[in-house]
């Protein structure tokens, strides 16, 4: 097992995997990591499942375009789940109020499925597997997606997360120094610009030095066309579909 420093001071992202298959024990383990998940209210609004199946995992690329997808040993998606509440509320006799139609509910939702996929992507770093997370599983194709895994209404895709023995080690990129990311008892009151500045020229020169592929991209443009593209997703008619029709 990696120790802890390791995990989450050197992770980076992989996108190449090796074909050997992950050992039981280290599944099992990823497994009970998300089980142990803090969740809102002890509710455990999330569920995940885990796409071990090579023509399954095919189809998924070919809806999100992410090579990952299908050269990971397991992809594992998490979602947002309300349908086992409400299933067992039926069995009970409990009014069910509405939840998963407020922005709380759906707020909830996301934060323990997110929460869940940190769990296992430490779990997985830990046995020295690489990971990849994945948000392309929740925009690319929404319904489609859904109906491949066949999930229930109350249910939607939060995010997914690719898992297998690395084959390759790419450079770490760099992050935002700590003065841009935590404040002490208040919002930072003085100009973040110089500072995001600075990291934006930081984020320009790694993109032209790193190893493999080169680009001249920066941060700021770079990320706002990501924004720009999701423009089109229309994430909340796929969220009504869904069974998610926030009123309030």
């Amino acid at each position: 097992m990696k120790d802890i420093k390791s995990i989450l001071l050197e992770r980076r992202s992989i996108r190449r995997y090796e074909r050997e298959d992950i050992p039981s024990e280290s599944m099992d383990f990823i497994y009970e990591a998300i089980r142990n998940t803090p969740t809102s209210y002890n509710g455990q609004q999330f569920s995940v499942i885990d796409v071990d199946d090579q023509e399954v995992k095919e189809k998924i690329y070919e809806l999100t375009g992410q090579k990952q997808v299908k050269t990971c040993r397991h992809f594992l998606l998490f979602c947002a789940d309300y349908n086992k509440i409400t299933k067992i509320a039926e069995a009970k006799g409990i009014d069910m109020p509405d939840f998963q139609l407020t922005a709380d509910g759906v707020i909830v939702g996301v934060v323990d499925a997110t929460l869940a996929m940190m769990n296992a992507l430490t779990a997985a770093e830990a046995c020295g597997l690489g990971t990849c997370p994945i948000g392309y599983a929740r925009t690319a194709a929404p319904d489609a997606i859904a109906r491949l895994m066949k999930l229930p209404q109350k249910v939607f895709v939060v995010c997914g997360l690719a898992i297998g023995v690395p084959r390759e080690m790419p450079d770490i990129k760099p992050k935002q120094q700590k003065d841009l990311v935590i404040f002490k008892n208040k919002y930072r009151q003085d100009d973040l610009v110089h500072d995001l500045l600075d990291y934006d020229r930081e984020i320009t020169e790694y993109n032209a030095n790193r190893a493999g592929m080169k680009t001249d991209n920066d941060w700021a443009d770079h990320i706002i066309g990501y924004y720009r593209e999701a423009m089109s997703y229309k994430t909340l008619d796929s969220l009504r579909r869904r069974g998610f029709d926030m009123c309030y």
